[in-house]
């Protein structure tokens, strides 16, 4: 039994249906179909969830969303009438409008998307349509895991194909809960650790992880095979295919996930795992970073005799809700690193609080620092990946203001002026995926 969930892209017309019918078809084993919101498309400019989020926001202040909602309304209906389907959309968007004018909460205006989207898809495939609602519980804005693996097997027991509305649950008071953006991943993922899936397939419009932004570097190759702890620290670093936060029902249960492309499901895709093995594989898995970062240095002598220095160090930054990406130290000095969007306006305050309190010998400030993480696996038993990266960025010109690696050895997080941002990821992935580029 396979759980396999299709994205917003996947969704965003009729062509795209048809496609995703026929993914669903090739394999009796895709049982359970969790379904994202319609995203852009050839003949949809916007998505159809922050459609529904301007609609709430304007009802809620008394005005006229109706132009807004026929954009929505548009989407739905030429996909029914595309495919010939029986479903009586149109009623059904009337209940929407109507629940819209008479209040409804955010929750529920913006998880109208994937409901509509998996009444649709069930109606085309003949399959069984299951609302999230009685399957995901919240308790507050947080999942109940145990709760919601006990629901989904007593709802889904017996039902062999079925549709299912991803990115919202219900709460303790039987109210639409909705996940962050993206959270229709999460969905996929309680439903495939719930019901012990073989895999969770996860249909985007990529095939798999690319071993860097291709934004960036040109035409970047394919990541094969990830270990959930690669993926969680190039997530971290902005690389976003799959939210991060439906990783971890299926880590604790070792199921597969294999990212794939609807528009070419003949690739294989990237598959992720609890364990792949090293050898035979790339030293370096991935290249992600992010931009916008300020350091914060400060030299204090003997400063590793105060017990409590790093504890007053982090209180400063934790009284004003500053969270700290990175903390590299050295004997007398310790660097902060922190994101400008959440430092931003604190900045004058922080460093006041933090000549208060730590009676720091020199503080000083870098600002339009970025970071880039460099992951594999193979790192660990390789010898001179440092080195490598080091040279790459020297020859390409690039000075390096900070390098921190983790304690699992997988990663190295390098920081580097914001202007050398492009030019060192494309220095790092020539060094490592030269041969292949060739």
């Amino acid at each position: 039994m396979k759980i396999v969930k299709f994205g917003g892209s996947s969704l965003a017309d009729s062509e795209q249906f048809q496609k995703v019918k026929n993914i669903i078809e090739e394999d009796s084993d895709r049982k359970y179909i969790v379904v994202s919101a319609p995203g852009k498309g050839k003949h949809n400019n916007h998505k159809v969830t922050d459609l529904l989020v301007m609609c709430h926001q304007l009802a809620s202040h008394d005005l006229n969303f109706n132009e807004v909602f026929k954009i929505i309304e548009d989407v739905f209906v030429n996909i029914v009438e595309d495919l010939n389907l029986t479903i009586d959309i149109r009623t059904i968007l009337d209940d929407v409008k109507n629940e819209i004018t008479n209040g409804a909460s955010y929750d529920y205006v913006i998880s109208r998307g994937e409901n509509l989207s998996a009444q649709v898809l069930s109606n085309y495939l003949g399959f069984e349509f299951i609302d999230s609602k009685d399957l995901v519980v919240f308790n507050k804005r947080t999942v109940d895991f145990n709760k919601s693996e006990k629901k989904i097997k007593e709802v889904l027991e017996g039902k062999e194909y079925v549709v299912i509305p991803g990115f919202y649950g219900s709460n303790e008071e039987s109210k639409i809960t909705t996940f962050s953006r993206g959270g229709s991943d999460i969905t996929g993922s309680i439903i495939a650790s719930s019901l012990g899936a073989e895999k969770y397939e996860n249909f985007t419009d990529v095939s798999g992880f690319l071993v860097a932004d291709p934004k960036i570097v040109n035409n970047p190759a394919t990541i094969n095979t990830i270990t959930y702890k690669e993926l969680r620290e190039l997530s971290y670093m902005g690389a976003k295919v799959l939210h991060e936060e439906a990783l971890f029902p299926l880590r604790d249960k070792n199921i597969p996930i294999n990212i794939k492309n609807t528009n070419a499901p003949e690739d294989a895709g990237t598959l992720i795992l609890a364990k792949c093995d090293s050898k035979n594989t790339n030293i370096v898995t991935g290249i992600s970073g992010k931009k916008d970062f300020t350091v914060i240095n400060l030299e204090k002598v003997n400063m590793n005799s105060e017990i409590d220095f790093f504890r007053k160090l982090t209180t400063v930054f934790e009284s004003n809700d500053i969270p700290i990406e990175h903390l590299p130290s050295s004997i007398d000095s310790v660097s902060v690193v922190v994101s400008d969007l959440k430092l931003s306006s604190k900045m004058d305050k922080v460093l006041e609080s933090l000549k208060i309190y730590l009676n720091a010998d020199k503080i000083s400030t870098e600002r339009d620092i970025s970071l880039i993480a460099v992951v594999g696996r193979g790192m660990i038993n390789a010898k001179g990946v440092s080195s490598r990266i080091f040279t790459a960025l020297a020859k390409s010109g690039v000075n390096i203001k900070m390098i921190s690696q983790g304690s699992s050895e997988i990663n190295i997080i390098i920081g580097v002026e914001t202007k050398d941002f492009e030019n060192a990821i494309n220095s790092i992935y020539k060094e490592f995926y030269k041969e292949e580029e060739k």
